[in-house]
């Protein structure tokens, strides 16, 4: 018979394996890699499953084995998506509610919060960024390698040149840099290059750890640029700017394609989870469309902010489907913190919801509404007409259920047709307007405007405005700094407090 001190040390043993066990590198390696794409600029038309003429058979495929996201928005222009993607926090909690962080701008993501990669690796993640940053630079503290992620290789400004990787706005500079150091006399096309780093970050990876990786690209912004076998394909599409726009689409797809099956050498696809996504809606004056949606990048029409969208991963529920929840870019911040076993203490309040099971197993949307924005530094338009209640003049938009209210002025108006279809382009006038209701879920491309038939509505959607604009902080958007000079860097754009 054993001894009471034997059995003790036997227990002591066993809850030691135990405690091992939930430690050990085999037990962190379980969680779920996670990959996360960005495209810029990259219109709702504009892959191949929503009718575009434009071939993306990568993205297509990993969609289709995935879920599509058909009621996913993302912010009109850069800095704001990006911002809410790594803070999981609306534009007006940040001060990044008006226009983007310019290069000059002693500005950016506010350093009072954890970002996305800070949760990550807190985690016990490998986190990595390749690609654009665009959310502030000004000082150290702001870059990429400060902000959670072990290691950067990118630029970050908002735009630059595919090949020179300069950028010229005011102040003309080279931007592209490895962790902190700036990289010099490199003139690789960045879709390959940013592909080529990526994958060296998967092949290098220590699969004793769960990988993180943030991939933003730099395409399809302008400048409008591609090598020209990838504009060969579409020689038959005659608008210069559509034809060039959809060479450097195809080569965006070949690159994810690229990344996606370094994955699955590597051994960890079946364990990852792919988010994709694009920043905002297309720009129609440099190649890109958004149709049937009314609007284009800048807008608070939904060609401005109905995202593509989709998650691709061996560990969905469901797959092969598309999913009409209503999803926003700041819900990846709980969702995938919470996927990776992370918690979300330390953060300030989020505005974003975990969305896993709704995703995965077609559960209804943890969310009922969006805040789209609300910017009190936009030329007011009009008259206020519920001035008791909100502002109407103030350029703002909202999402409740199957309502959206916009207010002040919301950008171009148009509807485009891709060049291909040979249709004109149509809008309606607004003047002075300066209120408009729509139900997107019965009128989703935004053609008639209930507002004056549904005045009840309107009054309750201004009513939530009313409400977020109370919780807003003051807009940060300083004047341009002359130190921000990059021929006062050696040429290169970065920190210069």
């Amino acid at each position: 018979m054993s001894s009471p001190r034997c059995v003790a040390l036997l227990v002591v043993c066993l809850l030691g394996a135990s405690i091992i066990a939930i430690v050990s590198p085999s037990a962190v390696s379980q969680r779920p890699n996670i990959l996360l794409i960005l495209a810029d600029d990259y219109g709702f038309h504009d892959i191949g499953y929503h009718g575009s003429e434009i071939q993306t058979p990568n993205l297509d495929k990993l969609a289709g084995e995935g879920v599509k996201l058909e009621n996913y928005y993302v912010q009109p222009i850069c800095t704001p998506t990006r911002s809410q993607l790594m803070s999981g926090r609306y534009q007006i909690h940040t001060g990044l509610q008006h226009s983007i962080i310019w290069p000059e701008q002693p500005n950016c993501l506010p350093l009072d919060s954890p970002t996305l990669a800070d949760k990550m690796r807190e985690s016990g993640y490998s986190t990595h960024i390749v690609g654009k940053w665009h959310l502030g630079f000004y000082k150290k503290e702001c870059l990429p390698t400060n902000r959670g992620f072990d290691s950067y290789f990118g630029y970050l400004t908002g735009s630059e040149d595919y090949y020179t990787h300069k950028h010229c706005a005011g102040f003309c500079g080279f931007d592209l840099r490895n962790n902190l150091e700036p990289v010099r006399n490199n003139t690789e096309y960045s879709a390959f290059l940013f592909a080529k780093k990526a994958i060296n970050v998967i092949e290098d990876h220590d699969t004793t750890k769960p990988l993180f990786l943030y991939v933003p690209f730099q395409s399809v912004h302008a400048p409008l640029q591609v090598p020209d076998k990838y504009i060969a394909p579409y020689r038959h599409i005659k608008d210069r700017n559509r034809r060039i726009y959809a060479g450097m689409t195809a080569c965006m797809d070949e690159a994810i394609g690229n990344i996606t099956n370094a994955m699955k050498k590597k051994g960890l696809w079946n364990n990852t989870v792919l988010v994709f996504s694009t920043d905002n809606g297309g720009q129609i004056l440099e190649g890109g469309n958004n149709w049937p949606l009314r609007g284009w990048k800048g807008s608070l029409w939904e060609g401005g902010l109905h995202g593509v969208g989709f998650v691709t991963s061996e560990l969905l529920k469901t797959k092969g489907t598309s999913s009409k929840a209503l999803i926003h870019v700041s819900d990846w911040f709980p969702t995938l913190v919470n996927l990776a076993g992370g918690s979300l203490n330390g953060t300030k309040p989020l505005d974003g919801f975990d969305q896993w099971s709704t995703i995965s197993e077609g559960t209804l949307s943890a969310r009922k509404e969006i805040l789209h924005n609300i910017d009190p530094l936009y030329k007011p338009k009009g008259q206020s007409h519920f001035p008791n209640i909100f502002d109407t003049r103030t350029r703002a938009a909202l999402r409740y259920g199957d309502w959206k209210i916009i207010t002040g002025n919301p950008g171009n108006d148009k509807w485009i047709p891709p060049p291909h279809m040979n249709l004109p382009a149509s809008s309606k006038p607004s003047h002075l307007k300066n209120i408009w209701l729509f139900n997107i879920t019965a009128d989703p491309n935004e053609y008639n405007d209930v507002s004056l038939e549904k005045l009840n509505v309107v009054e309750f959607m201004l009513t939530r405005l009313a409400h977020y604009n109370a919780t807003a902080v003051t807009p940060r958007f300083p004047k341009g700094d002359p130190a921000s000079n990059p021929q006062l860097h050696g040429g290169f754009w970065g920190p210069w407090q």
